[in-house]
């Protein structure tokens, strides 16, 4: 569980209530339904006009990386290598078989695989740079949904303001009335500002943080994996994949 997320989450919904509270606000009033269903929707609906089916369920799929997300670690991944560079050469690379087996990273384990089947180191590196860059930018163009989310939001919150002085012009010889569709037009906005800098964007930009980082792993596992198949010194390797430590 990623209690940063979850601690920054609170904080910013708490600012707000407890912000206007403290001015004589009530909490109440904030909840508005047909605001919700203007703002969501609207927002829900302009990204799926603009995005592919793949690409928009692929991105709801990765929002459990915000809460729970996939741990790269830079420096169990060197002591992995430095130990698979040892056995390869006390061993060859077949002992690596199970090892590949054992991994549950796809792209190490078919990294690994490549050293097991003895493939020529450039080969390997094209391939495995070139499923890299796949896979980045895969990521990140669902990252890009929640941006887009965080770009319409705004604006259809606009349109919800909007609708809601039609509504409420439609009542001004009753003031109780009145008052509700000014209040519900002021709240569309609120969601519409409050659901793109509080939720939509900052998620895209943890999606990009959590991509880069596994980008980094993988380009020091590739590095590292291609020094074993040269069979070159543990030590050395280690000198080389300290760069990777931040």
């Amino acid at each position: 569980m990623d209690k940063l997320s979850v601690a920054g989450l609170i904080i910013a919904l708490l600012a707000i209530f407890l912000g206007f509270a403290i001015e004589g606000g009530n909490v109440n009033a904030l909840f508005e339904l047909p605001a919700f269903v203007i703002v969501f929707g609207g927002t829900i609906g302009a990204v799926m006009l603009q995005s592919s089916a793949q690409q928009f369920f692929h991105a709801f799929s990765l929002l459990k990386w915000i809460f729970i997300p996939p741990i790269y670690d830079i420096e169990k991944g060197i002591d992995h290598i430095i130990t698979w560079a040892e056995k390869a050469r006390e061993s060859g690379f077949l002992v690596l078989e199970n090892r590949a087996q054992e991994e549950k990273d796809p792209y190490v384990q078919k990294a690994l695989n490549l050293v097991v089947d003895g493939e020529n180191t450039d080969n390997m590196r094209t391939a495995m740079e070139l499923d890299l860059d796949i896979s980045r930018e895969h990521h990140l163009r669902s990252a890009a949904v929640f941006e887009s989310m965080g770009g319409y939001s705004p604006t259809i919150g606009i349109l919800g303001a909007v609708l809601g002085l039609i509504q409420a012009m439609a009542y001004l010889d009753n003031p109780e009335q009145l008052g509700r569709g000014i209040a519900t037009a002021f709240i569309a906005t609120i969601y519409g500002v409050g659901f793109a800098n509080l939720l939509y964007i900052p998620i895209a930009n943890k999606i990009r943080a959590i991509i880069h980082q596994q980008s980094m792993y993988r380009e020091m596992m590739i590095e590292g994996l291609i020094a074993v198949a040269n069979v070159e010194n543990p030590r050395a390797i280690e000198n080389k994949l300290s760069a990777f430590r931040l």
